[in-house]
């Protein structure tokens, strides 16, 4: 199974350092998936045309073509002005409008202020539901307090982030099965 976890901001160190951990979880616990971490702010993406994701070239079509191949998206995005940010808006607008459909998405969201709990709720469930993603209805939320020099030092969120994995990995899972038991009624 091929994992992406996507550190969705070209700017600040909160949500890498806690996809980063959520990369080494995986990849701890789970040996036998292939797991793949895109921080944005490793890429230099052009801005959506229009164009069909392959269609696009360099950083642009590395992580449109590995999001596209992926079965399980991770999607960590920092809240910036009571929103998500542009960079990841982009990335889901360089995706068809089903992009997602068969792909399962669980969500991290870092922010300064609990003030922006509900920006998962209102604004990121809603645009991977319209892409057909299978979304993981919990999410987890991290503050500045969860975090001190690049490092996580909230015990509690790193359980929080360790039982996203899981219940991730055991959506996923479900989710495989019950769309195989549905083809295999077709017969061919």
């Amino acid at each position: 199974m091929k994992i992406t976890v996507l550190s969705g901001s070209t700017i600040g160190s909160k949500t890498r350092t806690a996809m980063t951990y959520v990369r080494s979880f995986i990849e701890k616990n789970y040996p036998d998936e292939e797991v793949t971490l895109l921080d944005l702010a490793d890429f230099d993406l052009v801005f959506s045309d229009g164009r069909d994701f392959r269609e696009y070239k360099g950083d642009t079509k590395i992580v449109t073509e590995t999001l596209m191949a992926s079965d399980v998206i991770l999607v960590g995005t920092p809240i910036f002005q009571a929103s998500i940010p542009g960079s990841l808006k982009n990335v889901f607008d360089l995706l068809p409008q089903d992009g997602l459909r068969d792909k399962v998405a669980g969500i991290l969201v870092t922010a300064g202020s609990a003030k922006h709990y509900l920006i998962a709720e209102t604004q990121l469930k809603p645009i991977l539901s319209y892409m057909k993603a299978q979304i993981v209805q919990t999410y987890t939320f991290m503050e500045e307090r969860d975090f001190y020099r690049k490092e996580i030092v909230n015990e509690d969120a790193l359980f929080r982030i360790e039982r996203l994995i899981e219940d991730t990995m055991v959506l996923v899972e479900t989710y495989q099965k019950a769309k195989a038991a549905k083809e295999a009624q077709y017969g061919f």
